[in-house]
Formats: C-alpha cells, sequence, structure tokens
C-alpha cells in the first residue's frame, strides 16, 4: 500500500520542473502521505570547495517558527549556571554524571550545551558525541557562559546547518503539521543565513539546486535564483 501511496504521490510532481519556493513547499506538503507527521527537508547544493578550510559554510539560526518537534537539551555545567540552565528549562544538567551516562550508551537528548570550563570534562565523550553532531561548539553557539538563552533558543528549534563533503546543506525545517506557510518562512530564513555564510573565496555561482521533500515523499526542485531573490 504505501508504495502505491508513493507512487500517487509522484505521479504530482514534474522532475523536469524547477518549482517556486510557494509551490515547492506546497507541493511537499501534499505528497508527504505516510501516517506519522513526517519531517519537510531540504538538500541546498552550493558552489564551494569544502575540502578547503576557507570554503566551510556552517551556522546556526533560530527558525521563526521552530522545528515542530520537542527538542531534549542537555548541559554540562556546575554550581551558579547549573541552577541557570534548569531554570530555562534544560532536560539534563550535569558533569561527571552526564560523561559516565553517554559512556553508558544513553543518547537520549537533541542538543548538546557546555560551558568552557566544563570542555575537558565534554571531551571524555568526544568520540561518541562528535560524530552524531552533538559535540557543543563556539561556532554555534554551544559552549557559551549564557546557558538559559542558549537553552532557550534549542528548545525553540535553533537549526545548525554545516556544508557536506559533497558541497550540500541537508537541514530539516519542520514537519508536515505545520503547513506549508510556516515550512516556507523556516526555509527562507535558512537560505538568508546560508547566503549571508558565503565564503568570500567562493567564485561562479554560489546556490547550485535546491531540492525539497518530506521523509517519505519524492523530491521537488525548486528554481535557485528566484529563491535567492526573495532571501536578499
Amino acid at each position: 500500500m504505501a508504495g502505491k501511496k508513493f507512487a500517487a504521490a509522484a505521479k504530482k510532481v514534474d522532475s523536469a520542473k524547477k518549482y517556486s519556493v510557494d509551490e515547492a513547499f506546497k507541493l511537499a506538503v501534499e505528497t508527504a502521505v505516510a501516517k506519522f507527521d513526517e519531517s519537510i527537508e531540504v538538500a541546498i547544493r552550493l558552489g564551494v570547495d569544502p575540502k578547503q578550510s576557507d570554503q566551510q559554510v556552517r551556522g546556526a539560526i533560530a527558525l521563526p517558527h521552530g522545528l515542530g518537534k520537542d527538542v531534549k537539551v542537555i548541559v554540562f555545567a556546575k554550581g551558579p549556571k547549573e541552577a541557570e540552565a534548569k531554570a530555562a528549562g534544560a532536560d539534563f544538567v550535569g558533569a561527571d554524571d552526564l560523561v559516565a551516562k553517554i559512556q553508558g550508551g544513553w543518547l537520549d537528548f537533541d542538543k548538546c550545551i557546555a560551558t568552557p570550563d566544563m570542555m575537558a570534562t565534554v571531551s571524555k565523550v568526544a568520540k561518541i558525541l562528535g560524530p552524531r553532531g552533538l559535540m557543543p561548539n563556539p561556532k554555534v553557539g554551544t559552549v557559551t557562559m549564557n546557558v538559559a538563552d542558549a537553552v532557550t533558543a534549542e528548545k525553540k528549534g535553533k537549526l545548525d546547518f554545516r556544508v557536506d563533503k559533497a558541497g550540500i546543506v541537508h537541514a530539516g525545517v519542520g514537519k508536515k503539521s505545520m503547513g506549508d506557510a510556516k515550512l516556507r518562512e523556516n526555509f527562507m530564513s535558512l537560505l538568508g543565513a546560508i547566503m549571508k555564510a558565503k565564503p568570500a573565496s567562493s567564485k561562479g555561482i554560489y546556490l547550485r539546486s535546491i531540492a525539497v521533500a518530506s521523509t517519505m515523499g519524492p523530491g521537488i526542485k525548486v528554481e535557485p535564483n528566484a529563491a535567492a531573490g526573495n532571501a536578499e
């Protein structure tokens, strides 16, 4: 049955056409036919060489409508900062006890924040957190003394983005249930942040291609020039 649903959804999409942002997000919601609340994901191919250290594209952005899901946040902190993190709504706060839990296989969280003085403690689990994209990093605001603001931003649905080895930024911009208008606004915020993060050494066309799809749905191509014009 799932195959038939996908085939019917795929028929709505012209694979040769590049759609406007509005059309693409309406189609992405229409073609999300699974029984669960599918994520809506984008793939943005950039004209950069990620092997060059000066052509890395990464950053973080608080999306206007969040990510449509409950984000579990842990914080490595002690003393007053521990209390501050708990008051801001962190799911778990600790130090060596958190290290022990993670070393024991516990990974029931989405984001990890640390105060700078705790990074030596966090480094004990770097090999576990790093490959999963969970390692705190000052570049995206997850190594900070201002833990309350960091927790609040992550809980709202702050999106970390970075270009992969193939020159593509993959990111979820929300859930189908949010509707195409909110998803589109989230996407435009992300695209604006990616445009601002363009490396000075990047030559030629920066936005090569954009595609949007639900978790189980067909890929929908977006006209990159029109999208970029609206994002600026």
